[in-house]
């Protein structure tokens, strides 16, 4: 009796492992989305979502970014409880976890004030970068790369199941994610890749609950 018990509680708890990890997007979209249209001086095709963790309020941004790693470890471990057949079951659940890991990195470490934000900060790139600025960008780049790859493992896994719609998503997700910055555009690309990675844990977290 007790092992029967024990089926529902486990299922329940990934259950609500998944729901974090796939209320992470949301979230860091609406705290993003929120702070664009009332910081002053933030102009989305100047400045990366990140800069808005600089600043007197920049805390809330390094919250979100906290919350929405968090997010992502709990996907990566509610993935490893749901997934236990098939390709890249041992894999993926790490590369989501590198993600959210990375998150939570990216908001510890902030990148640094440049191009007029926060207001009063010079209107032009910052001479040299700060060691946390560095850190802040490689957790970034870490973080992306990691779910690009989880992606791809995603991919695999479709085409030999020989689910072509979602194969064909996830390899179309992974191709953006690593698509190189453009240096003009880098702020808006940054903004682009962030709604796809949010867009993918929410449909992985969600698909999985269904399924499961």
């Amino acid at each position: 009796m007790a092992t029967i018990a024990a089926v529902p509680a486990k299922r329940r708890s990934s259950d609500r492992l998944l729901l974090a990890g796939g209320l992470a997007g949301p979230v860091f979209f609406a705290s993003a989305v929120t702070q664009m249209l009332t910081r002053e001086g933030y102009d989305i095709t100047r400045h990366p979502i990140s800069q808005l963790a600089t600043g007197s309020l920049g805390w809330i941004q390094i919250v979100t970014f906290v919350l929405a790693g968090l997010g992502g470890v709990a996907l990566a471990l509610g993935v490893r409880r749901t997934l236990t057949e098939g390709t890249g079951r041992r894999v993926l659940p790490i590369f989501i976890g590198i993600f959210g890991a990375g998150l939570i990195a990216a908001g510890v470490f902030t990148m640094d004030p440049e191009y007029g934000f926060p207001v009063g900060t010079p209107d032009g790139p910052v001479g040299e970068m700060s060691w946390h600025g560095i850190a802040h960008s490689a957790a970034a780049a870490i973080a992306f790369t990691a779910l690009a790859v989880a992606a791809i493992v995603l991919t695999i896994r479709h085409v030999r199941r020989r689910a072509t719609l979602p194969a064909v998503l996830n390899g179309l997700v992974a191709l953006i994610l690593l698509t190189p910055m453009s240096p003009n555009h880098m702020s808006i690309q940054i903004a682009v890749n962030g709604l796809v990675a949010f867009t993918w844990t929410t449909v992985v977290a969600l698909s999985l609950r269904r399924t499961s």
